[in-house]
């Protein structure tokens, strides 16, 4: 698989393809016990999943489901998700946002897979500080619990 485009995102391997449609189409690969990006909504995408390798826990308006290889789960606009991967194992996964737009965030945050170090690089907590004030920009309205 040509991978000259994958960049890391907030710890996670992301793979954007082109498409003709009106989608966006992105491979992820989250290595094991990374969680995903903080809990957000999208007002104007859809958004499904497609777990290809291990499994992820997902939250999808407050609900907790661990999806694994084979399952797929849907994420329609105005609902607050997050995801997880509680093993130790790398999950690999299919992720499609419509209409398309949305793959520019992966564009703009993401750190190329070549750079040294870019895993960590992309957990920098700048670039966590930069996802977190420009997000809205992107259709991504993040929601972080306050301290109790």
């Amino acid at each position: 698989m040509k991978t000259t485009n994958s960049k890391w995102v907030l710890g996670h391997l992301i793979t954007c393809y082109p498409t003709s449609g009106d989608y966006d189409l992105m491979m992820g690969e989250t290595p094991g016990k990374v969680s995903g990006p903080p809990p957000h909504l999208h007002n104007s995408f859809k958004e499904s999943f497609l777990i290809i390798e291990g499994e992820l826990a997902f939250i999808v308006d407050g609900k907790e489901q661990v999806v694994k290889a084979g399952d797929s789960v849907d994420i329609p606009p105005g609902t607050l998700h997050t995801f997880r991967n509680l093993s130790e194992s790398t999950c690999k996964w299919v992720n499609i946002h419509s209409p398309k737009g949305f793959a520019v965030f992966f564009d703009r945050i993401g750190v190329p897979f070549t750079d040294e170090n870019a895993e960590a690089n992309s957990k920098r907590p700048e670039l966590v500080q930069e996802v977190l004030e420009t997000a809205e920009q992107f259709d991504m309205f993040i929601q972080v619990p306050k301290p109790a």
